[in-house]
């Protein structure tokens, strides 16, 4: 099986903990040179230094703000002037929980600009070079929701659904052009993400986080929760020259948690 990845260039958005950095990890291993993309530059730095340490290759990064999309776009614009970039990983942090029903319209939108309008951004300034060199992967870190909604996740399980569309309806036009696009749907994972909504649901409920998650487990049938170097590693296969004829799947990685196929 071709997994190698060397001399291939990787850009993991943010990618300084939990699962983008694990994404970026699991790239490194498969001999990718990585450009971590987050908005505070001393964890980037940090994250950049113990991939060139412990992975090898030479790493790099970019600073930018997902809550300003005009900033993402300006960022990527100017660095891939002078840079080739064969795989994009597209991860951003869920907005704030709570129903659909009671969320502001601005809501919907801040979200909407930091997911869908962020990625769209990015898309368009790598695949030229992926075009030109005849090797892309454009992969979305998303949710189990763009299947079956999560309770008390109204603007998430909207946007997410979103970008889940737009990135099939990207598979169909870049296939051509040997570039596959794929989304991973995390299930629950041991990340800050999953504690914000064990918490969430525990106050909501006036319970304790241990109650909450342990009915959580008892939904899986892996008996557990994920780790993030297991959906990384998912990532990092769909970014392999043997994944090569996969294009537009949703990907999920929970356990079996899913009801659905």
């Amino acid at each position: 099986m071709d997994l190698n990845l060397s001399g291939k260039t990787a850009l993991v958005c943010g990618s300084t903990q939990g699962l983008g950095y694990a994404s970026a990890v699991e790239l490194a291993l498969l001999g990718c040179s990585v450009i971590l993309i987050a908005r505070n530059e001393k964890k980037l730095q940090e994250a950049v230094q113990t991939l060139d340490i412990s992975y090898g290759q030479q790493h790099q990064y970019l600073v930018a703000d997902f809550e300003m999309a005009g900033q993402v776009k300006l960022v990527i614009d100017d660095f891939v002037q002078r840079h080739t970039i064969h795989i994009l990983v597209n991860n951003t942090g869920g907005p704030a929980g709570g129903p659909a029903l009671s969320a502001d319209a601005n809501e919907f939108i801040a979200a909407f600009n930091s997911h869908l309008i962020n990625n769209h951004h990015l898309v368009r300034a790598v695949v030229p070079g992926m075009k030109t060199t005849g090797f892309g992967r454009i992969v979305n870190i998303i949710s189990t929701s763009v299947k079956i909604p999560i309770q008390g996740l109204g603007v998430s399980n909207t946007v997410r659904a979103a970008v889940a569309s737009w990135a099939k309806t990207l598979a169909t036009e870049l296939g051509p052009f040997g570039i596959t696009v794929n989304n991973v749907l995390p299930g629950f994972t041991n990340t800050a993400r999953a504690d914000y909504v064990i918490s969430t649901r525990a106050r909501n409920n006036a319970t304790s986080k241990e109650t909450v998650l342990k009915a959580l487990v008892a939904e899986i049938p892996a008996g557990r929760i994920g780790q993030p170097v297991e959906l990384g590693a998912a990532v990092a296969f769909l970014c392999s020259p043997a994944a090569g004829y996969i294009n537009g799947i949703n990907l999920p990685v929970d356990g079996g948690r899913l009801g659905c196929l």
